[in-house]
């Protein structure tokens, strides 16, 4: 197996070594500290897997796994995430990701997200599940006006709110600023926001953005 490990913190990354190591001895490991890195690795190799944390030096929320998904469309990413929102989850399993565990279960569940997103299914963790079977029946609490959100109106709202243009988000998600203009009309009409700071002001509130995920 060939795995890479993307996250900021290094015991973070040798506790994930550790038991990965421990399952599997002759696994190949690469480690990646920031999202520049994991693109240059999976760029330069091919990866069967990488443990992705969503909180990186240069990217925040889920654009990272955004970016990894696209340069490397064949490697299962597991998110590794503080996170603990069913919806937040859902959102990732959404743009690319094939299982979400939380870090709390890390411990106790990575081997079995492993094995699961190996084989080719989805994992998220077990803690999540029931949450997460409720929403995607409806009977979860009303959602949030972001949830209501497109996958692509969602990346909008996360980079508006992170301090890009309308120029800078067209280049980021390979789009027109006239589409990146719609979406963000979209944004507003959904969810109220009527300006950039509200939008900031928002994600901060709601955990979207800068949580040390």
């Amino acid at each position: 197996m060939k795995l890479l490990i993307v996250d900021d913190h290094p015991v973070m990354r040798f506790g994930v070594r550790q038991l990965v190591t421990q399952r599997w001895p002759d696994a190949v490991i690469g480690e990646a500290s920031c999202l520049a890195q994991a693109l240059e690795q999976v760029r330069a190799a091919e990866w069967e897997l990488a443990v992705l944390d969503l909180s990186m030096p240069d990217t925040s929320g889920l654009e990272g796994l955004v970016r990894l998904h696209r340069a490397a469309p064949l490697t299962r990413l597991l998110v590794l995430s503080m996170h603990d929102e069913a919806a937040y989850a859902a959102r990732a399993l959404q743009l690319g990701a094939a299982g979400y565990l939380t870090k709390e279960h890390a411990t106790t569940e990575l081997v079995a997200a492993i094995e699961r997103v190996r084989g080719g299914q989805r994992y998220i963790s077990s803690d999540l599940a029931a949450r997460l079977a409720d929403l995607l029946s409806g009977e979860a609490p009303a959602r949030a006006p972001h949830e209501t959100l497109s996958a692509q109106e969602y990346r909008v709202l996360l980079l508006i709110a992170a301090g890009h243009g309308a120029s800078e988000i067209a280049e980021i998600m390979h789009l027109s600023v006239k589409t990146v203009g719609t979406y963000r009309s979209r944004i507003i009409d959904k969810t109220g926001l009527a300006n950039t700071a509200e939008m900031a002001r928002y994600c901060s509130e709601h955990g979207l953005v800068d949580r040390g995920g």
